[in-house]
């Protein structure tokens, strides 16, 4: 492939960003939505993702097409979780299979590690999904469970993959409580 540039997703990105987001949802497992957002319901979750110090990043082409994307977000909002992070990497469907996933989530690991959490969480939708699960392997997550037929989508029931990979220290020291990950309240 050729260069790709990682960047912090804007506004702009938005029509981009809701027609992968589309295809997703239209034909894949990653996200168990059913009926796909549009773009101002897109807008309003990447604000809201932003607005509380989370990574949201794009990989774009050299001709400026967007590949794909990731960010990170809360894994759980009760206080308890603050130092874990749940992502999310969606890639256009011409860009699969090209390494952009892998770009994306190993930039996305760096900036929740320099950020201060200390855990990332995969939550995979389907044990079949090879490419989300083996991209997650690649970039040094470990499975860690599977919730069993916990989704309903496309006519069948889909298993739910949680993987999970530390950060800095991970859970082999206590945080600094005064140095808060990101700007969440």
């Amino acid at each position: 492939m050729s260069a790709i540039v990682l960047r912090p997703a804007t506004p702009d990105d938005l029509p981009a960003i809701t027609r992968i987001y589309a295809d997703a949802v239209l034909n894949g497992t990653a996200t168990f939505e059913t009926v796909p957002p549009d773009e101002a319901e897109m807008g309003a979750r990447m604000a809201a993702i932003t607005a509380k110090g989370y990574p949201y990043i794009v990989a774009e082409d050299h001709h400026g097409a967007i590949l794909g994307y990731a960010y990170a977000n809360a894994f759980r909002t009760r206080p308890a979780y603050r130092w874990s992070v749940e992502d999310s990497v969606y890639i256009a469907p011409a860009a699969k299979g090209q390494g952009v996933g892998r770009r994306l989530l190993q930039r996305l690991l760096e900036l929740c590690q320099e950020a201060g959490f200390r855990q990332m969480i995969a939550v995979i939708g389907g044990s079949d999904h090879a490419p989300s699960i083996r991209l997650h392997e690649r970039c040094g997550f470990r499975t860690i469970g599977v919730f069993e037929a916990s989704g309903f989508k496309f006519g069948r029931w889909i298993d739910t993959v949680l993987m999970q990979m530390p950060l800095g220290a991970g859970g082999a020291s206590l945080p600094d409580e005064d140095a808060y990950p990101g700007t969440m309240n």
